[in-house]
């Protein structure tokens, strides 16, 4: 494999080499079960919508309580699958809780139009198998936000629908047309 600077560029073939893996390419990478994934990273178009996302949640009572809203933080689903949501919800204690790896409870994901939906749907699967319990997937492009609360329930959102992080964040909730503004 390539690096942006054309040099040679010793892929990870287990987690621990992942674990260890330091690429200067200009990309992000997660680990799904002896699988190394490729994905490029929130883009800059992005900022006005984390910009909301982050207004909207100064307001909400688990921020006051601490918890935060954190960009492309590394995820352990698993003790093999590392996955790096968009956005994601931590508690206070779980962001000081420094012996287990926390599983946000509400997750992210902007979509953009070359996503793979296989790989997008796998995700959200692996999400809710690990205990996250509400998951967003935002498409800027069509201004439409699926909310999932399970694997098996969406709720699919467009113009002044409302868009709520129920029963994770009961105070966090906004229209795709604000969001998407």
């Amino acid at each position: 494999m390539l690096n942006a600077s054309s040099q040679a560029v010793a892929l990870p073939t287990t987690f621990e080499e992942f674990l260890r893996f330091e690429p200067n390419d200009g990309y992000k990478y997660e680990w799904n079960d002896g699988e190394l994934i490729r994905f490029s990273g929130m883009k800059r178009k992005h900022l006005q919508l984390i910009k909301r996302l982050n207004r909207l949640f100064i307001r909400t009572a688990a921020h006051a309580a601490g918890g935060e809203l954190i960009c492309e933080q590394d995820v352990m689903l698993t003790g093999i699958q590392m996955r790096c949501p968009d956005i994601a919800y931590f508690s206070d204690e779980q962001i000081r809780n420094e012996e287990d790896e926390p599983i946000p409870a509400f997750c992210i994901e902007i979509i953009s139009p070359t996503d793979e939906s296989e790989k997008v749907e796998a995700k959200r699967i692996e999400y809710f198998r690990a205990g996250v319990q509400v998951v967003w997937h935002i498409f800027p492009e069509n201004k439409e936000v699926y909310i999932y609360t399970s694997r098996k329930t969406v709720q699919i959102c467009s113009d002044d629908d409302t868009c709520s992080a129920h029963p994770v964040l009961n105070d966090f909730a906004i229209t795709v047309n604000e969001l998407l503004a």
